[in-house]
């Protein structure tokens, strides 16, 4: 493999691709750990795929904002390295797949020329920050949140702080009370408010999703927002040093807050705050980009269907506050389009709007700034590119992971099954087509990257067993979830479990039963009145699969009989806890922290210093057998078994000698003394380490 060199601009984004190529290169020549490479390029974006030899990449888009010339950018790259095929994820992001792992470094470089990372995509990191897609053009918006997401996902990128926790860390923005960056679901939620004149936030603390979803807690009702990055510091400073990481599925931050409670986790936050470099960090609103939308007209258009047309508007047009625009929803199947139409909608939106999208938490993309006399103008140009579907954001409107396409947790399609149900519910239930009350979303495993488990329809992808021990795809019915606004919200309640192929039936026994009964409430308040034991009983025939026919056993979208391969998750990135890999990420990190002191960063030096001290400590406590589950007992145990014993001394312990970066400010001089005391560290373990192992 040919060493390759990036001719970007920005000095940390080209250090930052030639070290993944460097690393790329040590693991084919067999010199780096497979599990330490892995978590690197997570890292990164770079992403193992079900199918063996390639890779999944995702281009981390702050808020799903995307210009036009990143569009085009993300067209051309997927063209040259991929299949041509984007995938709009539900976190805002757009994957590419089928990459080979040697070209990611120069596909990373040529995204970097518009401003497009893939820095922390993926893995054990500060996850893609979300936001309304409405963000800025709300009109119940107290003010707009993309200069605070911006900030965020600045102030946290490549900061060390949030490279190698337990597991991911996600964070949200509402732009008002309907909550739809859907805060309660967020390890950090934060929703638009204003108190006297005075822009802030509702915060949620601890949410998430998968096999056991929680909802946050209210952590403050208004922080002014120049506190809003402070407190997150201060939270992921915690996560760090006491969230699980040895048990991924107890790994995530919603875990910690059930075990401590809040009032346990508020004091572990105050304990921090001598360590946060900034008490307040202003956000400035004032610089952020302001909108400019070309002055066009268009002469002549003719509506070749008024009644589609009428159609067309009543679900896909979207109020803006700003006088004379509306924007406009596009309605993308499953999250899925090409190259083709990417590169045709950058030049319209450029040309005829404000050239810039918004990619949304339902995997659909909102055109915003369409002044209201080109709205049929562009209803025949998106028409051209099969982007005039009704529905946007309504039930006809599915949401799905990829699922058994591409993800190697996958155990059924997703992907499949939610083709299927747009079918039915096209053909049989048109109605729905202007319906908001009903959510469907679907994922292809527990996990919950379609967001099953809080839709009011929801559909999980796994395996049923039969009397024969065969087994066959099935889905987990879900049923009652919903979002109520101003951070509250419902998970849907497990129904009923029944073999895939009767997704259809069950989805039209629950809207026929909703039609006949429902009698004009919410879904999700019909719901609630009946229980979940009315709807088991409705579903239950369903279950039974003494009468499963070969029919059966292939999963939609399949030719072939159903096989259940589970490959290794790295939705968290995994890493192994080899003792010479601990000392060698340990040195690492002290090179880390001289260049932060060189470049004048003391907070991040520190942190450096401090990430190598524990990993030091834990590579001989894994010698030794020890559990090293959080940073806290890490530092815990190694005095216990090491200090306390007299094999390897401390003046004053250990522990008190680490946790310093709680109790000193981020100076110049504690960064400086902190290093050199991170470098003693390292050297007095790893002489035990080799005294150790000469003895052995």
């Amino acid at each position: 493999m040919q060493s390759f060199r990036t001719e970007i601009e920005n000095p940390v984004v080209e250090k930052d691709i030639i070290e993944l190529e460097k690393k790329i290169r040590l693991f084919k020549e067999g010199n780096v750990d497979e599990e330490k490479f892995r978590s690197l390029r997570l890292a990164r974006g770079v992403y193992g795929q079900r199918q063996q030899g390639v890779q999944m990449v995702r281009i981390k888009l702050p808020y799903g904002k995307v210009t036009s010339n990143q569009l085009l950018r993300i067209a051309d790259v997927a063209d040259e390295y991929s299949t041509g095929r984007l995938h709009i994820t539900t976190r805002q992001d757009i994957q590419i797949h089928y990459v080979d792992l040697e070209r990611t470094p120069e596909l990373w470089a040529q995204l970097e020329k518009d401003e497009v990372t893939l820095r922390e995509a993926c893995g054990n990191t500060v996850r893609n920050v979300t936001a309304s897609e409405t963000s800025g053009i709300d009109p119940d918006e107290p003010f707009d949140v993309s200069p605070c997401a911006q900030a965020v996902f600045e102030y946290f990128l490549r900061n060390p702080i949030g490279q190698e926790m337990g597991r991911k860390f996600k964070v949200s923005f509402s732009a008002s009370d309907s909550d739809t960056g859907l805060s309660y679901m967020h390890d950090l939620g934060f929703i638009a408010k204003a108190e006297k004149g005075v822009r802030g936030f509702k915060v949620m603390l601890g949410g998430g999703l998968g096999s056991q979803p929680r909802h946050a807690d209210v952590l403050y009702e208004f922080l002014p927002t120049d506190k809003i990055i402070p407190l997150m510091e201060g939270v992921i400073r915690v996560f760090d040093r006491f969230g699980e990481r040895k048990s991924r599925a107890k790994a995530r931050l919603k875990f910690l807050l059930k075990d401590i409670g809040l009032q346990g986790f508020k004091q572990l936050l105050e304990q921090e705050q001598e360590a946060i470099p900034h008490k307040t960090y202003p956000i400035d609103f004032e610089s952020y980009p302001k909108v400019s939308v070309n002055d066009v007209e268009v002469m002549g258009v003719e509506i070749d269907d008024t009644e589609a047309f009428e159609q067309w508007k009543s679900t896909n047009i979207v109020p803006q506050k700003q006088k004379d625009y509306q924007a406009i929803g596009i309605k993308v199947l499953l999250g899925d389009f090409y190259t083709d139409k990417a590169r045709k909608l950058a030049r319209l939106v450029e040309e005829y709007a404000a050239g810039e999208i918004r990619l949304s938490l339902r995997q659909n993309i909102l055109i915003p700034y369409i002044k209201k006399e080109l709205v049929p103008f562009f209803y025949m140009e998106l028409k051209k590119l099969g982007f005039a579907e009704p529905g946007y954001n309504k039930a006809f409107d599915i949401t799905a992971c990829p699922g058994t396409d591409t993800c190697n947790l996958g155990i059924a399609s997703s992907t499949g099954i939610a083709a299927e149900l747009e079918k039915v519910i096209k053909a049989e239930y048109p109605l729905y087509i202007n319906n908001p009350d009903v959510v469907i979303k679907i994922s292809g495993c527990m996990n919950a990257c379609g967001q099953h488990t809080m839709a009011h329809i929801g559909f999980q992808g796994m395996s049923i067993r039969t009397k024969d021990k065969l087994v066959a795809p099935a889905l987990q019915v879900l049923l009652g979830g919903g979002n109520h606004g101003n951070g509250r919200g419902t998970f849907a309640d497990k129904v009923v479990k029944i073999p895939s192929k009767r997704g259809p039936q069950a989805l039209r026994l629950i809207l026929d039963d909703y039609k006949t009964n429902g009698q004009g409430r919410r879904y999700e308040d019909y719901y609630a009145e009946k229980g979940e034991h009315y709807f088991y009983e409705l579903l239950k025939k369903l279950s039974n699969t003494d009468d499963l026919t070969p029919y059966d056993f292939i999963d939609w979208g399949n030719t072939e009989k159903y096989k259940k391969e589970i490959g290794i998750g790295e939705c968290a990135g995994v890493i192994v806890d080899l003792v010479a890999t601990l000392f060698f990420e340990s040195q690492e990190k002290i090179e880390n922290a001289e260049d932060m002191l060189q470049k004048g960063k003391w907070a991040a030096s520190i942190y450096y210093s401090y990430q190598s001290m524990v990993n030091s400590a834990k590579a001989l406590l894994t010698a030794e057998k020890t559990k090293t589950n959080t940073h806290a007992s890490i530092i815990r145990d190694f005095d216990r078994l090491f200090g306390e014993t007299g094999k390897i001394v401390f003046e004053g312990g250990f522990e008190n000698l680490v946790l310093q970066l709680n109790r000193k400010k981020p100076s110049e001089t504690f960064a400086n003394k902190y290093f050199e005391d991170a470098k003693f560290v390292l050297q007095k373990l790893e002489s035990y380490r080799k005294l150790e192992l000469q003895h052995a």
